[in-house]
């Protein structure tokens, strides 16, 4: 592989029918990471008594999958959430009752709240951030052209999910799809959906 080849992948730049791999990734809180309840709502998590919020467990391998994202990613790993200043509390509770931080590698300096679901796309700028995964369609929308591999995460309600994001069922599915990607970052990556060219950096 020639210098001006790897180059332009760590620009971010298609190069054919490829994309250069992800360098830093941004993972939503609420659905990805912690379980979804039964209600109506986003979340147990969200209803009911701080104690009970406590309780709400993580989705199933999240921990150990993020902590092999850490260090594949060499800490180039946010979070990133959007709620209101009552919720932001009491996911830094959550977080560190479950001891996050300590489990997947991270540190709480990489943890980032927005207050509308279109602010993330701005803060994926901000950060340099080239994957992200959320359980919303109309979150990852507004990351084109600033966020290249877009990562649908979990079950949806309606239907097939659009061509230029990547379904994750689980983080197993997570693990299998961007864990490799991630581990070697100069082997440009053929499995990108349709338009996903990022903008040179």
């Amino acid at each position: 592989m020639g210098r001006n080849h790897r180059h332009n992948q760590r620009k971010g730049q298609a190069v054919g029918t490829t994309v250069a791999a992800p360098r830093a990734l941004g993972i939503d809180i609420g659905r990805v990471i912690i379980k979804p309840g039964d209600t109506s709502g986003d979340t147990s998590f969200l209803h009911g008594s701080d104690a009970d919020a406590m309780k709400t467990p993580a989705n199933p391998g999240a921990f150990e999958v993020i902590g092999q994202l850490v260090e594949a990613f060499e800490g180039r790993v946010w979070l990133v959430s959007k709620c209101g200043p009552k919720i932001q509390g009491r996911t830094r509770r959550w977080l560190a009752h479950h001891h996050f931080f300590h489990r997947t590698g991270m540190t709480s300096r990489q943890l980032r709240f927005c207050l509308k679901r279109g602010d993330k796309a701005p803060i994926c700028a901000e950060l340099g951030l080239e994957a992200f995964i959320d359980d919303r369609p109309d979150v990852l929308g507004p990351m084109a052209g600033i966020v290249p591999w877009r990562y649908l995460f979990g079950p949806q309600r309606r239907g097939r999910p659009p061509s230029d994001m990547i379904a994750v069922g689980d983080w197993a599915q997570v693990a299998t799809r961007l864990l490799p990607m991630a581990r070697e970052p100069d082997v440009t990556a053929a499995a990108a959906p349709r338009s996903v060219a990022a903008p040179a950096r």
